[in-house]
């Protein structure tokens, strides 16, 4: 089988994943484009891409260029003479850039598209109470998560799952899809194929800290898939009134079941022995929580972190 020159570009772990897949295949990476290395925490400990790390593990050439049009980056890509660039979980590329391979630039995007384009496409799956989602693997155009499809992949969404568990599974199922992609291309089986016209397609706006507040005047359901879409990763949250001391509540995890409370929204049931939250029509049942300046736990070691239950109450 014929083997593709491959330039990578992409950053997290769901991008590594995809790497590693490529380098272990007969196709070759000849040069790796990653974010520059940033400082942070309170040590300011310089941080690399998962993405960088694998490369400079594996002796593959790693370029981090603060501007993607730099003229001397773009000139050391090129004399690199990719067959094609292959993209995971990158930042907005300029058409100087995704154009200078033969062959072109492809994505591979969480999701099944045209639905879920945009940044967060396996958050929004969760949230929606999809029972399928997947993986797409499209040529880079000028405009966002819109080119040609080359092939994709479709999984189920599990009762329950939270958006930590689907990237896992999707990053697993998109590095194989990657390698697919490329074996097709140069093999020339795939024929690319435009998006569908939808309408309206979902979409996957990238998420915001005030996007991830609960609202308890939902109905359970909805704010149990909110929940676990948001889950572990930004977290979703809600504000408890402690005394007089307001503080952030992120909840990763719970159960909920229907009834006929006739409470109000929000109203909070809190003792030693259980948490409740009502909501328009049932009851949320925390399990997995972290108060503001705490570590993670589970309920009851939240619980027995108090002494007087009656101060505590859940802020709009």
């Amino acid at each position: 089988m014929k083997s593709l020159k491959v330039v990578f570009l992409g950053t997290p772990e769901f991008a590594k994943t995809s790497l590693e897949a490529i380098h272990q295949s007969h196709h070759n990476v000849v040069g790796v484009v990653t974010v520059a290395d940033k400082a942070s925490g309170r040590g300011q400990k310089i941080n690399q891409s998962a993405v960088k790390v694998y490369a400079a593990e594996n002796n593959i050439p790693v370029f981090q260029p603060e501007k993607l049009r730099n003229p001397e980056f773009l000139e050391e890509l090129r004399k690199l003479d990719a067959d094609v660039f292959v993209v995971v979980a990158f930042r907005m590329m300029p058409k100087v850039l995704f154009e200078m391979p033969k062959m072109g630039t492809f994505n591979l995007h969480a999701s099944l598209l045209p639905d879920y384009r945009g940044a967060a496409p396996i958050n929004y799956a969760v949230i929606n109470g999809e029972e399928k989602t997947g993986a797409t693997t499209f040529f880079i155009n000028e405009k966002i998560d819109e080119g040609n499809i080359l092939l994709q992949n479709e999984i189920e969404v599990l009762l329950d799952e939270n958006a930590g568990s689907l990237h896992d599974r999707l990053m697993e199922m998109g590095s194989k899809l990657v390698v697919k992609t490329l074996d097709g291309l140069a093999e020339g089986t795939i024929k690319e194929r435009p998006q569908p016209e939808v309408e309206h397609p979902k979409n996957a706006y990238k998420i915001f800290k005030e996007d991830t507040k609960i609202n308890w005047n939902a109905p359970s359901k909805i704010i149990h898939q909110f929940i676990l879409g948001m889950s572990p990763y930004p977290a979703a949250f809600t504000t408890l009134k402690i005394g007089e001391e307001e503080k952030g509540l992120k909840i990763f995890g719970g159960k909920f079941e229907i009834s006929n409370h006739g409470k109000l929204s929000g109203t909070l049931d809190i003792s030693k022995n259980e948490f409740k939250i009502y909501t328009e029509d049932g009851i949320y049942y925390p399990q997995e929580l972290q108060l503001e300046g705490k570590k993670r736990m589970n309920v009851k070691d939240f619980l027995n972190g108090f002494r007087n239950f009656d101060e505590i109450t859940l802020q709009d």
